[in-house]
């Protein structure tokens, strides 16, 4: 095994920069019975429960229609406890663009806030397409000069404030306009128009001041060494083909501003920098919110730099004398892996890629800071050593004007080229920083409304965008900045507190409009409470009802009344609440029945909860059936999911009721337990109306991954099934415990294999691609050797 090297490299010209992020795994579950007493349940695991219970009801945000499920993509932890849930969303299984949400919980696993793209179900008119596969990808190919390669054509579902439309994405690589581009095209599938254009390059530039004598942590012993951080998964640094430098020592570069192994030195410096800064500062390690981060390459034969979606790629200054990679250059070109990396993704459209570029040189600002070199001061310039083309700094924080990028926001930003539509983001982190007077060596910055803001100090100001960038979703365009950092600084530090009125002192002073319904700075928080509904869904036949469970809770202040409605009900079909309002804290049961001639099938109700205060709704999905003749049953699971650690088991309740005629005899069993894991049902048969318990154990050696087991209750007249979600989080399989590749499994974006003694994560939908294969670059991302 290579143990790891520390290398002390002198280096006299150029500097570089780091990386970040990484989530907590999801663990925890009920002891076996005979085992040690179980843990205090883990903070990600009762999260991510909280969440998705939130989710599956279709709480507030997180409202969605009959045919949409919420996928879980990962739990992030951040400062002060909070919790940040990300999904996905689904429309009849087809992946939906802008449909993304996330669910912030606090260290008591309490659901404290829910986001959405959207906020609303989504529903498109067809999901039959017109146009071909092969009609969308050609379509796409025409947005590049030269296209290098092509990933099939995926079936989306396109979900804008517009409406909802069929669409094709396609992946494309190559180039246009003489620079790199990794372009994703969304293709309309009904007449071939394009619909959104996003690109991963983010393009920038870097200088070649060096670091000076700095320690970097790389791996190798006795004469053979590399440039591979031992320590930080991911996190290499070569040429242009992308493997790591070697040498036969642990001494590397020369200290010139040409030497390619001295801009890695920087590069690795730098990264190091910025991962170490995250965990201390802002509560999150590894940069892909995963444990991971993404390789360097350097020696790029162009005057730029850029993050192209799976690495950063670093090139020269005008005069070819020196590599780009300062602290900040570096930092922003990770900064654009955390933006892509945090709910929501990458986004599209000038204002999106302006908050995009801020986001980069925030995290330039904060690595700066946190390194303290003296070779390179911090400072509130972007690249001002770098010296592109002789020209100085590309980018000024504290007074973007300065270099001819808007200080103020407005109308104009939405057309706006996206390195200038930074600078009211910039803007504001600076105010919210260090305040409208400078000091600390920090210049005075100008206020759009002339006022004058006092600042809060970086590293508050860092945590507060880091939990607003955890809120954020694929929608997010400068106003969502605004309320998402308004709600994270009265989550973090309260609603009373100097830190939530600068940061909406900042806002203001950049021309940031305030909107409805945004967190306000104030002692008294208000009354709130929340509404859930459960169960969530249920069937009723024509001719009869079905009643769920309405339950209310005081979030803070004082308990309301809170008066129950519900809309959205299929023709025939009628609701009731008894009773019809509640004091917050109490419950209430709805009724809805459906007549003789109800519309059958399936329906999202929205039970609106109306308080004095405020407003909350959750979502019911009922399915109306016809009277069937006969006898016949139903069987359902609660939970339907669970989160399992590797050497733990878990429960659940297999119910069964007799939906029509007579109770029958229910024989009981439970299929699709992977490898390692067993599970049964007790007792093996019961009469409908009567229930089970399906256990759960999951062997120390399962491999972890997500896996479906189906209950089957088999009557004399009926078969019925019922499906439980199973998350085995530790245990075996390659690399640490991730599941090995199979060809046979669905996978989404960040979902995370072993392969060929290697560790993948999926960059878009995919079963069948093999994980390094030609065809299969657009899929998977290489995250370095287990």
């Amino acid at each position: 095994m290579k143990s790891i090297g520390l290398r002390l490299t002198f280096a006299a010209t150029a500097a570089a920069v780091g990386l970040a992020l990484v989530l907590p795994g999801v663990t925890g579950a009920a002891a076996s019975p005979g085992a040690a007493p179980a843990p205090a349940p883990d903070p990600a695991a009762r999260a991510a429960a909280a969440a998705d219970r939130a989710a599956t009801a279709g709480v507030d945000a997180l409202a969605k229609g009959p045919d949409e499920t919420f996928v879980r993509r990962h739990v992030v932890a951040g400062s002060g406890g909070f919790q940040y849930v990300a999904y996905e969303r689904t429309y009849r299984g087809l992946p939906v663009l802008g449909g993304d949400a996330v669910v912030v919980t606090d260290r008591d696993g309490t659901v404290r806030d829910t986001a959405s793209a959207i906020g609303r179900g989504v529903k498109p008119a067809t999901t039959t397409p017109k146009v071909t596969a092969a009609e969308a990808a050609a379509t796409a190919r025409r947005r590049l000069d030269r296209v290098d390669r092509t990933a099939s054509a995926q079936l989306v579902v396109f979900a804008t404030s517009a409406g909802d439309r069929l669409a094709y994405e396609v992946v494309l690589e190559g180039r246009k306009g003489g620079a790199p581009s990794r372009l994703h095209v969304v293709v309309d599938a009904a007449n071939a128009a394009v619909l959104d254009v996003r690109d991963d390059v983010r393009l920038g530039s870097g200088n070649g001041y060096f670091n000076g004598q700095v320690g970097i942590s790389t791996s190798g012993s006795g004469s053979s060494y590399s440039m591979t951080d031992g320590t930080r998964p991911g996190i290499r640094c070569g040429g242009q083909g992308g493997t790591a430098y070697t040498g036969t020592d642990d001494a590397w570069g020369n200290g010139s501003g040409t030497n390619l192994e001295t801009a890695c030195v920087d590069a690795l410096y730098a990264v190091q920098r910025e991962w170490d800064m995250l965990g201390a500062w802002l509560g999150r390690s590894g940069i892909d919110g995963n444990g991971g981060g993404f390789p360097a390459r350097v020696g790029l034969n162009e005057v730029n730099a850029y993050w192209n979606g799976s690495y950063t790629n670093f090139g020269h200054n005008q005069a070819n004398n020196r590599q780009a990679t300062p602290i900040d250059v570096v930092a922003h070109e990770y900064g654009h892996a955390i933006f892509q990396t945090t709910p929501g993704g990458a986004g599209s459209g000038n204002e999106n890629g302006g908050i995009n570029e801020s986001t980069g040189d925030i995290f330039g600002a904060l690595t700066e800071a946190y390194a303290n070199n003296a070779n390179d001061p911090a400072d509130f310039l972007v690249g001002e050593e770098v010296d592109l083309v002789g020209g100085g700094p590309i980018r000024n924080m504290y007074n973007p004007s300065a270099l001819g990028d808007p200080n103020c926001y407005s109308s104009a930003i939405p057309s706006t080229e996206v390195h200038a539509a930074a600078g009211p983001n910039n803007h504001w982190f600076y105010l919210t920083a260090v305040g409208s007077a400078g000091g600390g060596g920090n210049p005075a910055s100008p206020t759009c409304n002339s006022s004058s803001v006092t600042g809060i100090g970086l590293q508050k100001a860092g945590q507060i965008y880091m939990a607003a960038l955890n809120l954020k979703t694929s929608a997010w365009r400068y106003v969502n900045v605004r309320t998402a950092t308004l709600r994270a600084a009265v989550n973090l530090f309260g609603a009373a507190s100097a830190e939530c009125r600068t940061v909406k002192a900042a806002w203001d002073a950049v021309s940031v409009p305030a909107q409805s319904g945004e967190a306000q700075c104030t002692a008294n928080p208000g009354n709130d409470f929340s509404l859930t509904v459960g169960p969530g869904s249920g069937s009723v036949q024509r001719g009869a009802s079905v009643t769920t469970t309405v339950s209310t809770a005081t979030t803070s202040g004082s308990a309301q009344t809170v008066n129950l409605t519900a809309s959205g009900l299929p023709s025939g079909v009628t609701a009731s609440f008894s009773p019809s309002s509640v004091t917050s804290g109490g419950s209430s049961t709805l009724t809805l029945t459906a007549s003789a001639s109800a519309a059958t099938g399936s329906a999202a109700i929205t039970v609106t909860g109306t308080g004095s205060a405020a407003t909350h709704t959750a979502t019911y999905t009922v399915t109306v059936t016809t009277a069937p003749g006969g006898n016949d049953f139903a069987v359902t699971l609660s939970p339907s999911s669970a989160t399992v650690a590797a050497g733990s088991s878990t429960t659940a309740s297999v119910g069964t009721s007799t939906t029509s005629g007579s109770a029958q005899t229910v024989s009981l069993s439970v299929t699709g337990a992977p490898t390692g894991v067993t599970a049964s049902v007790s007792p093996s048969s019961v009469t409908s109306g009567g229930s089970a318990t399906l256990s759960v154990s999951v062997g120390a050696s399962a491999a972890a991954g997500t896996y479906t087991l189906t209950v089957t209750g088999a009557g004399t007249s009926a078969t019925r099934t019922a499906t439980f979600t199973l998350t085995v989080t530790g245990g075996g399989g390659g690399c640490g415990g991730l599941p090995a590749w199979n060809a046979t499994t669905p996978y989404a974006p960040d979902d995370t294999v072993s392969y060929n003694g290697r560790r993948w994560k999926a960059t878009w939908w995919s079963t069948g691609a093999e994980p390094g294969a030609p065809g299969s670059w657009a899929v998977w991302s290489d995250q370095g050797a287990c």
